[in-house]
């Protein structure tokens, strides 16, 4: 724990923020609490957390985290300190709010979610993985496992939802769609870290709504298809 303090102190003198001894001690106080809740449960929510919330919003999910653990807030497991490191943290805060944007657009967000679809799956297990690190191989495997599929089955529901949206001419339930998963994220975030039990129950309903959301959406996304293509078929044969 005085290590982690040590890297804490160390990463804001780097970004040029200094603390007198009393806010030192509130701040190293509060993270020997946080460390506390980092039991087996709290490790593997937190796993399942940043596997489920990559597939949303990756960027966001690395520089929340990174943050929490530079400022002592959460006690990061030894393979993700990585995370509040200051560059990471520029590179995850420049692209977060590149992503923030884009995910506005109707159309642009589902190029988006495409092109990042080869990294948030692989990245969201990594995340995943790393919450174990090299100290238990067969657990980090296995979360590793768990967060690329979790990761895959939320970015599924997001551009499976999306591409429903998408069809819509008004912008307005795409942007409400995005506000809501940036929430989400957050919310994915501190309940696994604080509550990680019902962190547990929140993911096995979110996973039942999504297969359930999955079916329906396929269902009418290959019927808007269907539509689409026999529009293309007429105007041919009336060309012809």
């Amino acid at each position: 724990m005085d290590a982690l303090w040590l890297h804490i102190v160390q990463w804001l003198h780097s970004a040029g923020l200094h603390m007198d001894a009393g806010i030192a001690h509130d701040v190293a106080e509060g993270a020997r609490q946080a460390a506390g809740k980092l039991d087996m449960a709290g490790m593997l929510a937190l796993a399942a957390a940043l596997g489920w919330a990559s597939g949303f919003r990756l960027y966001a999910v690395v520089f929340l985290v990174g943050v929490m653990g530079a400022l002592g807030w959460l006690a990061l497991p030894a393979g993700l300190t990585v995370l509040q490191h200051p560059v990471v943290l520029g590179v995850a805060g420049f692209m977060l709010v590149v992503e923030f944007f884009a995910d506005k657009v109707p159309w642009i967000d589902s190029l988006w979610d495409s092109v990042n679809a080869f990294i948030r799956v692989p990245a969201g297990a990594m995340l995943a993985a790393g919450v174990f690190g090299a100290d238990n191989a067969s657990m980090a495997v296995a979360a590793g496992l768990l967060g690329g599929t979790l990761s895959a089955t939320s970015l599924a529901t997001k551009m499976a939802t999306r591409a429903a949206a998408n069809t819509s001419p008004e912008p307005f339930s795409n942007w409400g769609l995005s506000f809501l998963e940036d929430g989400l994220v957050v919310a994915t975030v501190w309940l696994a870290t604080q509550h990680p039990a019902l962190f547990g129950l929140a993911l096995v309903i979110a996973i039942i709504l999504s297969a359930i959301a999955l079916i329906v959406l396929f269902k009418f996304l290959r019927a808007a298809w269907r539509r689409i293509s026999g529009l293309f078929s007429d105007s041919e044969r009336k060309v012809v």
